[in-house]
C-alpha cells in the first residue's frame, strides 16, 4: 500500500511477524499529509507470494535483500523506517548494513515498535508454538473473536478497527474455512534460525536516531533490554530514546493520537529542514 504519493520524503512502515501491511493504515493516513508512506506485505504474508524456499528466505538477511530491492524498484533514495516487531528488526539490520551494505546510508531514522536487539525467550517460545499452526474458522465472526483475544496486547482498537484487522487478516482455505493470512512455514525463521533475532552485532553498527516504543506490559521486549540499548551502539551516541506505552503489551497498534503523534514528531525532527 502507498499513501501520500505526492510527497518527496518517504516513510517505510513494516509490519510484524504474522501480520500484514494493512496494520499500518492509521499510521500511514496520519503521516501521509507530509510523507510518502509505503506499507509492504512481507514475503509469505497478506497479498505477497509465499516463499519457494522457506528454509532460507524467511530470514532477516533475505528480508533485508527484499527491502533493498523495494527501495530500488520504487526509486527511493533514503527513507525513515517504522517497524513493528519483525519490521523493526528488518529496519535494524538494514540500518546496520551488515547484510546489505548499501542500505546503511538509506535509512534516515528508525522507529522500533516493541522490538529490540534481543527478545525474551519465553515469549519467542510462545510465538513458535502458535505461529506455525494457525487455526481455521467457519465464519469471519469466529476469526475476529480469535484475533481480538490473541492481539489484545495491541491495546485499544475501535470495533471498526478490529473488523478491518480481521478482514485484512483472512485467507480462505480450499475447504471453505478461514485462517490467518500468512504462510505457516514463515515460523521456520524461529525454528531453523533460532538466533535470527539476536542482533546486537547489527544494533551496535546503527548510526541513525532510534525511537523505541516499548509496550509497558510487553513480554517480548524487556526493560533490561531497553536499558542495554541506551548503554551501547547508537545509545552511547545519544541517538536512542525509549518510550513506554501504557496499556499495551506486544505490540502497540499505532492507532491512537498519542502513539501517532510520537511517531510523527520523531520523524519530523529528523526529516529535512525544509520539511520541518
Amino acid at each position: 500500500m502507498e499513501w501520500g504519493a505526492q510527497h518527496e520524503d518517504v516513510v517505510i512502515a513494516w509490519h510484524g511477524l504474522a501480520r500484514t501491511g494493512r496494520d499500518m493504515d492509521e499510521l500511514a493516513q496520519h503521516l501521509s499529509s507530509r510523507y510518502r508512506v509505503i506499507c509492504p506485505d512481507t514475503l509469505g504474508r497478506g497479498l505477497s507470494q509465499w516463499s519457494p524456499d522457506p528454509a532460507n528466505e524467511y530470514t532477516l538477511a533475505f528480508y533485508a535483500k527484499l527491502a533493498a530491492a523495494l527501495f530500488d524498484q520504487l526509486g527511493i533514495g533514503q527513507a525513515h523506517w517504522v517497524g513493528t516487531s519483525m519490521g523493526g528488526a528488518i529496519g535494524t539490520v538494514c540500518a546496520a548494513g551488515l547484510y546489505e551494505p548499501a542500505m546503511k546510508t538509506r535509512i534516515k531514522s528508525l522507529v522500533l515498535n516493541d522490538n529490540a536487539p534481543q527478545l525474551a525467550e519465553p515469549a519467542l517460545a510462545r510465538i513458535r508454538a502458535y505461529a506455525g499452526n494457525p487455526p481455521a474458522f467457519e465464519t469471519m465472526a469466529q476469526l475476529e473473536a480469535f484475533l481480538r483475544q490473541v492481539y489484545k496486547p495491541f491495546g485499544w482498537l475501535s470495533d471498526a478497527q478490529w473488523r478491518r484487522l480481521s478482514e485484512t487478516s483472512a485467507r480462505r482455505l480450499p475447504d471453505g474455512r478461514i485462517t490467518p493470512h500468512y504462510d505457516p512455514q514463515m515460523v521456520r525463521q524461529l525454528t531453523d534460525h533460532a538466533d535470527d533475532y539476536l542482533i546486537w552485532n547489527h544494533y551496535d553498527q546503527v548510526r541513525v536516531p532510534v525511537l523505541c516504543l516499548r509496550g509497558a506490559e510487553s513480554d517480548l521486549v524487556l526493560r533490561e533490554t531497553t536499558d542495554e540499548m541506551m548503554a551501547r551502539g547508537p545509545g552511547l551516541q545519544g541517538l536512542v530514546r525509549v518510550v513506554e506505552i501504557e496499556g499495551c503489551g506486544h505490540a502497540p497498534a499505532l492507532n491512537v493520537p498519542a502513539q501517532l503523534d510520537l511517531v510523527m514528531s520523531f520523524i519530523d525532527r529528523h526529516a529535512r529542514p525544509a520539511d520541518q
